[in-house]
């Protein structure tokens, strides 16, 4: 038997198969569009994206050469704080999907803080009012579609993340589909109470979303329904949030373990237990995990919006590369930076800023800088966002990290990796499997149905794949970060 996991990303909807050591089988994976109707907007076609996750299914299941009879569960992980509005009836949108890096709610984000701060709802919520989280998006819906608010009131219309639509369409779509979501996506929106883990009526009322449009808030590690269509009479017993899958697929499950995941944006998490930990330093206290019953584990989270997307930015909006795995041979041309610092605060910056003002700046610009010192100061920039959320994370948690466990797509560049472990002071260690945000979903569904037997089953299929120790003296260390910082400044009270 296999488990399968399901990974609606920010860019690409994937299907992965895994066997019980952890390994991959199968891997099959389309791309949907990035809608920009304004600057600062963003959005998804979810009747593309629904399209793209049949079709990823039926295609992974026939690359591994396996029926659906041959899953034992799937699991599904999902871009976060990404909302949509959809009909009960049809299964059709109201309107595309807003997705997390759209700043369309700053206004709205606005009005809220202008009672109570930044942090009115940070108490209850763990998370500082910004346009990255899901409910306010919602809001935006119901305030800007016709006839929406209504439609949401009498429960003619659904609202959720991405797993919520995923699992909604999976097992039945109007014809039973059952429309719930976990904890740790639940713990993204400004609706849930981080205590009761329940959608909390202040914060329904604040926020201003309907309770009867929302779905029924699950753990991350049950059987929620059975799949119809490619995967038909499969469980789907795991549901987690993309950052939240990877803390789970790294074997993150011991107070103080922490990972890192280089993808579109850069997440940092850090188990904090069953206690819930608040941030004085700008990070987000986020649910980790909850298995069945069991309470759930807790962590803290440093988010950064533009990691990955820099390095598109570079090959599609600029032409210097064609393809992004390029920017290490360019970045590789050049012995430093040049003196340049690239801060992409293309939608503001998150951890541990939250500036929505905040706009993208290239500071240091010399004759002297070539196009490889601007390749370099691209890496260079997530690794620098990195160490802001790490000190961040160390105030917070009173925690010294020993090293950082790093998955997603970025930890295949060498050149970025050894930077981030020169920046950090700490070894940076790749696993086998970089794919961690699946195997998150693939573990929360198996152990659901006792594919595998615990945390030892999980811990023991881990296994280092490199490691890169710090070559940096102190000094530069210091230096180069006291620039970055300087950049950051420069960057804010623009929008």
């Amino acid at each position: 038997m296999h488990v399968g996991a399901l990974d609606q990303g920010t860019t690409s909807t994937r299907f992965m198969v895994f066997d019980h050591s952890g390994a991959v089988v199968a891997v099959a994976q389309q791309e949907h569009e990035q809608i920009f109707p304004q600057p600062g907007w963003v959005e998804h076609d979810p009747a593309e994206i629904q399209r793209r996750m049949m079709s990823v299914i039926e295609q992974g299941l026939q690359t591994a050469g396996l029926a659906a009879s041959d899953l034992a569960a799937i699991g599904i992980t999902n871009q976060r704080e990404t909302a949509v509005v959809w009909d009960r009836v049809t299964g059709e949108a109201v309107h595309n999907a807003i997705v997390w890096q759209d700043t369309r709610t700053a206004d709205l984000v606005d009005a809220l803080a202008a009672d109570g701060g930044q942090d009115r709802l940070r108490a209850k919520t763990g998370l500082p009012l910004a346009t990255y989280f899901a409910g306010p998006k919602v809001r935006w819906l119901l305030d800007h579609v016709p006839g929406l608010a209504e439609r949401a009131e009498s429960g003619e219309v659904l609202a959720g993340t991405m797993d919520s639509f995923a699992l909604w369409h999976l097992t039945g779509g109007p014809n039973g589909g059952v429309h719930a979501t976990d904890v740790t996506n639940a713990s993204r929106t400004l609706l849930m109470d981080l205590g009761t883990l329940d959608w909390d009526d202040e914060l329904l009322k604040v926020v201003g979303v309907p309770r009867a449009m929302l779905p029924e808030i699950r753990s991350s590690s049950e059987v929620y329904g059975e799949a119809v269509g490619p995967a038909a009479g499969v469980p789907i017993a795991g549901i987690l949030g993309d950052q939240q899958a990877a803390l789970f697929g790294q074997a993150c499950y011991d107070v103080g373990d922490a990972k890192n995941t280089y993808g579109t944006g850069c997440f940092m998490l850090l188990n904090t237990g069953t206690s819930r930990v608040p941030s004085t330093s700008g990070l987000l206290t986020t649910v980790g995990y909850q298995l069945g019953d069991a309470p759930a584990v807790y962590a803290l989270e440093g988010s950064i919006a533009i990691a990955g997307a820099l390095v598109q930015w570079l090959r599609d909006n600029l032409g210097l590369i064609e393809s992004a795995p390029e920017i290490e041979a360019l970045a590789g041309t050049v012995e430093d930076n040049g003196g340049v610092y690239f801060v992409p605060a293309f939608s503001g910056l998150f951890a541990p800023h939250w500036r929505s003002d905040a706009r993208g700046v290239i500071a240091g610009l010399t004759r002297y800088v070539n196009k490889g010192h601007l390749a370099r100061a691209v890496l260079e920039a997530t690794a620098w966002q990195t160490r802001e959320v790490l000190d961040a994370m160390q105030t917070d948690s009173g925690v010294g990290l020993t090293s950082l466990k790093v998955d997603g797509g970025m930890v295949q560049n060498e050149l970025l990796m050894q930077f981030q472990a020169d920046v950090l002071g700490v070894p940076v260690i790749r696993p086998t499997v970089s794919e961690t945000t699946a195997l998150g979903a693939a573990y929360a569904a198996g152990l659901a149905t006792g594919f595998w037997s615990g945390f030892d089953d999980l811990r023991g299929n881990w296994r280092e794949d490199k490691r890169w120790s710090p070559a940096m003296s102190d000094g530069d260390r210091a230096a180069g970060y006291g620039q970055w910082k300087k950049a950051v400044s420069r960057t804010l009270d623009w929008a």
